[in-house]
């Protein structure tokens, strides 16, 4: 436990890049809402095929935020994947599922990858 808090510390101030600390910190707290809030909307969904939809449009949200939001984005998105690749999903998708992510996170428009008939509430 220790080891992934102090993980997860260098991590947090490897990203921050010369802005304050508050700053940053808020906008990966919103960035981490956005993520969720996407994930939240796919489960609910439920709808075939629009997985990628929903990591670009996550990665996108929190990207927008600044560089808090972008490094919550890569942090959740790199361990979802790091884990569904653990339980056997294959590799193909998580790379399916990366492009979409970094496409998000690059501020590409996230409707790329959605899938005809998705409920224009998502």
């Amino acid at each position: 436990m220790k080891l992934s808090i102090g993980l997860l510390f260098c991590l947090l101030l490897l990203g921050v890049d010369g802005q304050s600390w508050l700053s940053f910190v808020k906008e990966a707290g919103q960035g981490t809402r956005d993520m969720w809030r996407a994930y939240s909307d796919m489960r609910e969904a439920n709808y075939k095929n629009s997985d990628k939809y929903f990591h670009a449009r996550g990665n996108y949200d929190a990207a927008q935020r600044g560089p808090g939001g972008v490094w919550a984005a890569r942090v959740i998105s790199d361990a979802r994947e790091g884990i569904q690749s653990l339980l056997g999903h294959g590799a193909e998708d998580t790379r399916a599922d990366q492009f979409a992510n970094e496409w998000g996170r690059s501020g590409k428009d996230p409707n790329h990858f959605r899938p005809a008939g998705l409920p224009s509430k998502y």
